[in-house]
């Protein structure tokens, strides 16, 4: 498999892993007070990076411009959850990398949305 596509599904295996483990110790504790950082991790870690990782490893395509959109989605993450993990527990300070997380989440996915596109623009297959 090409590097790209196995670097989203590195990155979003990992975020499963943190992702069940985080909602096994949600259940064991009957403290459910994350759930909405756990979902985002869930979301925007394995089932967006994994959904890009598959069309990367369909299509061939990646170059640049799918680096880029890697940096920048696993980096949202990256930044997002933790922040938001924060947020939840009361520190209103996460607030602003909570934003910026989503910013870079944000611009990763106008990246993949330019990187789709551009298959509009390649010659039809004979």
């Amino acid at each position: 498999m090409p590097r790209l596509p196995l670097a989203f599904f590195s990155a979003a295996t990992l975020c499963a892993l943190g992702g069940m483990t985080w909602g096994v110790i949600m259940a064991a504790s009957n403290d459910h007070g994350m759930m909405p950082a756990h979902a985002h991790l869930n979301l925007m870690g394995w089932a967006t990076l994994a959904l890009m990782g598959g069309f990367y490893a369909l299509t061939g395509k990646g170059g640049r411009l799918g680096w880029v959109n890697f940096a920048l989605s696993a980096g949202g993450v990256v930044v997002t959850i933790p922040s938001l993990a924060l947020l939840l527990a009361g520190n209103k300070a996460a607030e602003a990398g909570a934003t910026a997380g989503s910013l870079l989440a944000l611009l990763g996915m106008l990246v993949f949305l330019v990187v789709v596109f551009s298959g509009w623009r390649e010659p039809k297959a004979a």
